[in-house]
């Protein structure tokens, strides 16, 4: 029972912000069109660099294949708790 305790506050502790921000529900979802630049694959997940109309660049990770050069339909999603995150559109 120890162990099972330890196993699960090391995984809490090594990214507490991520699971409390999963937790908050989502309070809006704003598009972007944007443009795809470049990709580096992580274990199965692309880690998408992506161009805004605007000039701002940011990094979208996404399990799905994205093209490069591509248009990417992109959501500014902010939680009730603040946070924020880009996504790609489903």
């Amino acid at each position: 029972m120890i162990l099972i305790v330890a196993v699960f506050a090391a995984l809490f502790a090594m990214d507490p912000h991520k699971w409390a921000n999963d937790a908050s529900p989502i309070r809006s979802a704003e598009p972007i069109d944007a443009t795809v630049k470049s990709v580096q694959l992580d274990h199965g997940r692309g880690i998408y660099l992506v161009s805004a109309e605007d000039g701002s660049s940011f990094l979208v990770e996404d399990e799905r294949p994205h093209l490069i050069g591509a248009h990417a339909n992109i959501e500014l999603v902010t939680r009730e708790n603040g946070s924020t995150f880009y996504r790609f559109a489903n």
